[in-house]
């Protein structure tokens, strides 16, 4: 079994231990593996709390600022971090930035950087499943800026999750799921041919149009023995999910553990 200990996310799971806080941004602890950094250094200190760390690997689930903006509280304790090249791309939300907001040079200065849009193993059984194909609709966010200034949609191909393998299926663990839920499940099992039992993390189910939510739910819910739903997960869909999974919905926040 992989533990999964969530560091960052939008709502602490319990009250203890005392101390625990959280913020917009999503971090955990996969194996004694960092996805993500959450936004601020709150991750670090909700680690130290829960007695983990410090990371020598890290995986980057893609390049918004709510999951790489706490780089600095981990990066000294870093030996390797795995990325999708185009997770240094400059992304913005209308004037706003909201992409990394740290150079890879910088970055390599405290650490080597592993970029690949191909599945790599990062460890025994924990592997980052790279770009995704769409054949579904996408949960595409912001813009990418050109050197000239120009700015076009960002489908977000930086977005991967982590994989959890085990002999019976697959558990993923999702940053924020832009490549869309029903693609990021259909690509994991097609690479490792098995079926995932668990999805935990960010799903970016926040469509307005119900009717295509529902039809989202019932596809996964039909698909995936349990679900775990953080960090950029809509309201609407929280309620839709706990109905549709009832007691195979799991409430999580900081501080939460899943095994997988």
């Amino acid at each position: 079994m992989t533990r999964v200990t969530i560091l960052s996310d939008n709502e602490v799971g319990g009250s203890r231990p005392k101390g625990l806080r959280a913020e917009w941004g999503f971090a955990a602890d996969v194996g004694g593996v960092l996805f993500d950094t959450g936004q601020t250094g709150i991750a670090a200190d909700n680690a130290d709390k829960l007695g983990l760390g410090p990371y020598e690997t890290l995986v980057l689930s893609h390049g918004h600022y709510d999951h790489t903006k706490g780089l600095p509280a981990f990066v000294d304790d870093a030996e390797e971090i795995y990325v999708h090249p185009d997770a240094f791309e400059p992304k913005y939300h209308g004037v706003e930035s909201i992409g990394l907001p740290y150079t890879r040079e910088w970055i390599e200065s405290h650490a080597t950087v592993n970029t690949h849009r191909d599945p790599v193993e990062i460890t025994d059984r924990i592997y980052a499943l790279g770009e995704i194909p769409r054949r579904y609709p996408d949960s595409s966010t912001g813009e990418i800026r050109d050197t000239d200034g120009t700015s076009r949609p960002d489908p977000v191909h930086d977005d991967q999750p982590l994989v959890v393998t085990g002999e019976g299926g697959l558990g993923l663990v999702l940053g924020c799921c832009h490549a869309g839920l029903r693609n990021t499940i259909e690509h994991a099992e097609d690479v490792f041919d098995r079926p995932v039992q668990t999805v935990l993390g960010g799903t970016h189910l926040r469509s307005p149009d119900p009717d295509e939510l529902d039809e989202i739910v019932a596809w996964v819910a039909e698909r995936v023995e349990r679900i775990a739903p953080t960090h950029c997960t809509g309201h609407d869909a929280r309620r839709k999910l706990e109905d549709a999974f009832g007691e195979d919905y799991e409430r999580v926040g900081v501080g939460s553990t899943v095994e997988l």
